[in-house]
């Protein structure tokens, strides 16, 4: 099933879905609930969404008002699917996509950000070198907002430099969020 936009200005416009099992996408009930979350920081945002699979959080982002997207995505192919997606909705200007793995991304990339989502494979372990890297490369806004998807059944250790605000566990999926520790 292709995923499809819930809200703002492109709302149910579908997106493609690339073949095979490199993306597993943000179930829908999730992505409703994590923008009615954002829905009064999402205006004029820059956001960075890590590990990007097909791209919606970050069209959603776009539709819902973010001024500035990057989406970045390892897999080549998945990354061009976002690109041609981009180009369909007529986001060019405001949606960038990045094909490398996230942590070269993170070294290659200018911020700062609003809010950081990332979603790596639930198999990962907690990618704290990345969240190392946003503090390190300064990618993040004052009061920026980190989002991390996860497994619900992981328990989170303390992820230094970060405070924890807020977690939201839907089913088998669940949302930690997170502010730069000086916010």
């Amino acid at each position: 099933m292709s995923p499809k936009i819930t809200g703002g200005s492109l709302g149910s416009r579908k997106l493609k879905s690339p073949k095979g099992t490199n993306v597993r996408p943000t179930p829908g009930r999730v992505k409703e609930s994590l923008f009615s979350i954002l829905m009064h920081r999402i205006e004029g945002a820059a956001v960075l969404d890590l590990f990007a699979g097909t791209g919606a959080i970050g069209f959603e982002a776009a539709s819902r008002g973010a001024t500035r997207v990057v989406s970045v995505e390892a897999h080549r192919e998945t990354a061009q699917a976002i690109e041609e997606a981009v180009a369909d909705l007529g986001l060019g200007d405001r949606v960038g996509v990045m094909a490398a793995p996230a942590e070269r991304a993170l070294y290659r990339i200018e911020g700062p950000f609003d809010i950081v989502y990332m979603d790596p494979p639930y198999a990962n372990e907690v990618p704290l070198q990345l969240f190392r890297l946003m503090l390190e490369r300064k990618l993040l806004a004052p009061d920026a907002l980190v989002i991390y998807e996860h497994a619900a059944k992981r328990i989170l250790p303390d992820i230094p430099g970060y405070r924890s605000t807020r977690e939201e566990v839907y089913g088998d999926v669940a949302l930690a969020f997170f502010t730069p520790e000086g916010a």
